[in-house]
């Protein structure tokens, strides 16, 4: 592990060790495979179904988790999986979904997705994936995800066979005895074989390989996004790429002493590449707390605990995350936590500042997309934490921030906002998604891909991320970054999270809003907020006029703020103020997004209307809208 405190530390490692020379390995079995030779007794996976910091827990070391992966991938290749082949999963956290992802890029293409979309949504990324074999849950109490996932299956016809994973195997004492009693029953319609993956899984030798691991850099995973934007898409990942994530780890922070709490969903970027595979790399141990992570019954509750039990060394975390934890008294000893890893959505600074003092655990804010097959930048371990920034782009990685004035793009000067584009191992300059259409228009100069981010470079090096391009509020031609509001808002006591959107205006265009998620007990009002934000919001353009106070922000499952929903609420409640204001028989029964109109306000009649009257009204917006079908 090398010392990491400033841009020239990155700058000497990437001199010393050219990228085709560092390259740890060229497959991650190869990878995995060295690692378990290396430490094959030490942990390597830790998994507990329930939440307590005293429940049972299921722990694998190198060994065994190189077993398990291999029996996993053989098992895949009998099913016919080859190298182009897709192996989907949709699994909450279990040791399983581990074994199933890494086995999966061994024996074909991984293809984790969400546990929390719909049918149709999970349906989509099937076909788009052409996935052969799906891994998912068996029947379990309080879930509906092997219903959800037997109607997806059925929408998805070159699915040729399902496996099923059962949580009943972590169950102990009364609760093993009665979950049979409570299984739902799911109506199977599609024509799938479905089996049991662990009676299968079992039938495969776990010492060697049925067949020959790949010998050349491959696509071995795809990942739909699923962010802020609402329609996801879904990104190739090659071998390269994944090693080049887990050995930036390695390299910079992990090391096979470390224990690494990592309570984000194994369908993401962030709990998968940046760290599963730096536990591959560096032979750490990582502990996975309960099917949802953060989203677990209790796991808030418990967190500190959990944190003494494992003797954590990392906590990995999201904004969101770190809010509802310091809402709970650190009521345990988590003196051994050296870091917290803090990724996903930007942070903001009173959150930041509220987290390291009650806690006395170093925050390292990082950055990273799907798209990149995540990690671009960190702040340094061992050097100054510049508080917003996402800190220095690692090795290997060539950041540029650039701006196309109509003339082609140019490279901004130091400390000038642009669209923050990169290349890196993680890059795969031309075919990022596998829709070639969504590809076009996706890279400057055939190289630099274009994240879509706003940032800047400043003079020591240090990335800062400072909106989304598409996230900024126009109003009247005069564009707002959300960030401002949302960072003034964070610095009020009693909020806990907010999002800033652009509200329709039939006269600016948009004008900027605010929701917000407040603390425990917290007693403030829309009122007090918008009268703070006009202390604090410095741009007077970009005082909200209107904020709304909600029980939770909506949030996707690695705790970012899901935009789009604050978006359809705000085109609802406007709309819908706009055709009561003129008395016009119609209101806004949902908003859907369309793949080339955006977010779309679907209208029902409510009595007598002449669709001009509604054209009056609505024309006045720049968001389209339809009548219900």
């Amino acid at each position: 592990m090398a010392p990491f405190a400033n841009k020239q530390d990155i700058l000497d490692i990437e001199a010393a060790e050219p990228w085709e020379a560092a390259q740890p390995a060229r497959t991650v079995y190869e990878l995995l495979s060295q690692t378990a030779d290396r430490f094959p007794d030490r942990p390597a996976i830790s998994y507990q179904l329930f939440s307590g910091p005293t429940d049972p827990a299921e722990t694998l070391t190198w060994r065994q988790f190189h077993g398990q992966v291999t029996q996993a991938a053989n098992l895949f290749h009998s099913l016919g999986v080859t190298e182009t082949d897709t192996v989907a999963y949709i699994l909450p956290n279990c040791t399983e979904a581990a074994t199933t992802l890494l086995g999966a890029t061994v024996a074909g293409i991984a293809n984790p997705i969400n546990p929390l979309l719909e049918a149709e949504q999970i349906a989509a990324i099937l076909r788009e994936t052409d996935a052969k074999v799906v891994v998912t849950l068996r029947a379990f109490p309080k879930t509906d995800l092997a219903q959800k996932v037997a109607e997806a299956v059925k929408l998805a016809p070159h699915v040729t066979t399902v496996l099923e994973v059962d949580l009943h195997r972590y169950l102990t004492g009364l609760k093993k005895l009665i979950v049979p009693l409570m299984r739902p029953k799911v109506t199977v319609m599609h024509k799938a074989r479905v089996l049991s993956f662990t009676k299968e899984v079992a039938k495969h030798p776990k010492d060697t390989l049925t067949f020959a691991d790949s010998a050349r850099d491959r696509v071995a995973a795809y990942f739909h996004t699923g962010g802020t934007t609402g329609l996801p898409k879904v990104a190739q990942h090659r071998y390269s790429g994944m090693i080049y994530n887990g050995w930036i780890g390695h390299r910079l922070l992990f090391t096979e002493q470390d224990v690494v709490m990592c309570p984000l969903p194994l369908f993401h970027v962030f709990a998968c590449h940046v760290i599963l595979m730096a536990m591959v790399a560096s032979g750490a141990h990582v502990v996975f707390p309960t099917p949802q992570g953060y989203r677990g019954e209790g796991v808030f509750d418990n967190i500190w605990k959990l944190i003494e039990r494992w003797k954590v060394t990392f906590l990995i975390t999201v904004p969101t995350a770190m809010s509802a934890m310091l809402q709970r008294p650190v009521n345990a000893d988590i003196s051994t936590i050296r870091t917290a890893f803090c990724g996903s959505s930007p942070l903001p600074l009173e959150l930041f500042r509220r987290f390291e003092e009650t806690t006395n655990v170093k925050v390292v804010e990082g950055y990273g997309l799907t798209e990149a097959t995540c990690l671009v930048s960190c702040n340094p371990v061992d050097g100054v934490k510049k508080i917003g920034s996402v800190g220095i782009p690692f090795m290997h990685t060539d950041v540029k921030i650039l701006i196309d004035r109509g003339k082609g793009p140019e490279e901004c000067a130091t400390d000038t906002v642009g669209e923050i584009c990169l290349s890196s191992p993680g890059v795969w300059a031309g075919h990022t998604y596998t829709e070639a259409d969504k590809n076009a228009e996706l890279f400057h100069f055939d190289t630099y891909l274009r994240t879509g981010d706003l940032g800047r470079l400043d003079e020591d090096g240090y990335l800062w991320v400072t909106g989304r391009a598409k996230d900024l509020i126009i109003r009247g031609g005069h564009n707002i970054d959300p960030a401002e509001i949302e960072e003034a808002l964070a610095g009020h006591p009693e909020v806990g999270m907010a999002g800033a959107i652009g509200q329709p205006d039939a006269f600016a265009g948009e004008l900027p809003c605010a929701y917000v998620e407040l603390v425990a007990g917290a007693t403030v009002t829309s009122e007090q907020l918008i009268a703070y934000c006009k202390e604090h919001v410095h741009e007077r353009a970009a005082h909200p006029k209107y904020i709304e106070i909600l029980p939770e922000l909506p949030k996707t499952a690695v705790g970012k703020i899901f935009k789009p929903d604050l978006r359809k609420s705000a085109i609802t409640r406007i709309y819908n103020a706009a055709l009561s204001d003129a008395h016009v028989n119609a209101r806004v029964a949902s908003v859907v997004e369309d793949k080339k109109l955006g977010l779309v306000a679907k209208l029902e009649k409510t009595g007598e209307v002449e669709e001009r009257d509604v054209v009056a009204v609505i024309g006045n917006y720049t968001r389209p809208w339809d009548w219900v079908e």
